[in-house]
């Protein structure tokens, strides 16, 4: 029998699902960053995440100076941000795990992987993490009618993403911010721009909980119940896409929905290069 996939929102709805995410966001040491640019692509990348289990996807991404020059971080008076100063993070690593597989990748697999990879001096003291976080997938907002699905997001080659974000206001949780973003926001921001893909995650259950295993301190906390990460994908520059995505943000804000914590858009990476290294600063 020959499989016939459904068709849902005009995505052919095939098993293989994103479920979990985890997000890295880093800085080089002054000085390291060529090292680590090639420790991370040539060894951590694929030893320490890609070779696990139920991993399917991953891709890196690279904010340069005037990148970050570009960003914009809120929120209210005294709240923890998502990166202290609001450039920090230059590097930032994005992998996709299976739905229903979070626990045996994360869990099973990746956090003693990662113990074992420190302990036969397989890591690399030089590095800052400033937002290390897994989040569970909430879902995909599409400008196109027959779209990239989110699951091939990290393999499509897009040339851009914009990692936003954002707490919700009055007690909302993640989800039900989503659902006012879903009905009144995110169709106008998507119609006709160079913005493909908007993907919505929340963090994991239990990563509020005080993190004492790891071979370093992984940055800034999750960010609670209302906290919602959207990564928009791109074609083209990225940057152009800054204005459209800041009006949105803005709109978010005025209409009491949520604080825009951090907005920060980064270039793909180019493998095997040591391309933007010396740019970030």
């Amino acid at each position: 029998m020959t499989y016939q996939p459904l068709e849902v929102g005009g995505v052919d709805d095939y098993p293989v699902k994103v479920g979990s995410m985890l997000l890295t966001l880093v800085d080089p040491h002054r000085g390291f960053e060529r090292a680590y640019n090639r420790w991370y692509e040539r060894d951590h990348y694929y030893g320490g995440c890609m070779v696990g289990p139920h991993l399917f996807a991953g891709s890196r991404w690279v904010a340069t100076r005037p990148l970050k020059d570009l960003r914009w971080a809120g929120g209210p008076d005294g709240a923890e941000p998502v990166a202290e100063p609001a450039d920090a993070g230059s590097y930032v690593g994005i992998y996709w795990v299976e739905k229903g597989r979070h626990k045996e990748h994360f869990d099973d697999w990746a956090r003693p992987q990662v113990a074992a990879l420190y302990g036969a001096g397989r890591g690399f003291a030089e590095r800052t993490h400033v937002h290390t976080v897994l989040f569970d997938h909430l879902g995909a907002s599409y400008r196109d009618d027959d779209p990239v699905p989110v699951d091939l997001a990290l393999d499509h080659g897009y040339d851009g993403i914009v990692a936003l974000w954002l707490d919700a206001r009055g007690g909302r949780t993640a989800a039900e911010l989503l659902a006012d973003l879903d009905r009144d926001h995110l169709p106008g921001l998507l119609k006709g721009s160079a913005l493909e893909i908007a993907s919505s995650w929340a963090p994991s259950p239990g990563e509020e909980e005080v993190r004492t295993k790891q071979p370093m301190p992984l940055g800034s906390a999750p960010g609670g119940a209302g906290r919602l990460v959207q990564l928009f994908f791109c074609h083209g520059d990225v940057r152009e896409t800054l204005p459209a995505l800041r009006a949105y943000s803005d709109a978010v804000e005025a209409a009491g929905l949520a604080d825009a914590r951090l907005a920060a858009p980064f270039f793909r990476t180019h493998p095997g290069t040591d391309r933007y290294v010396d740019e970030i600063w």
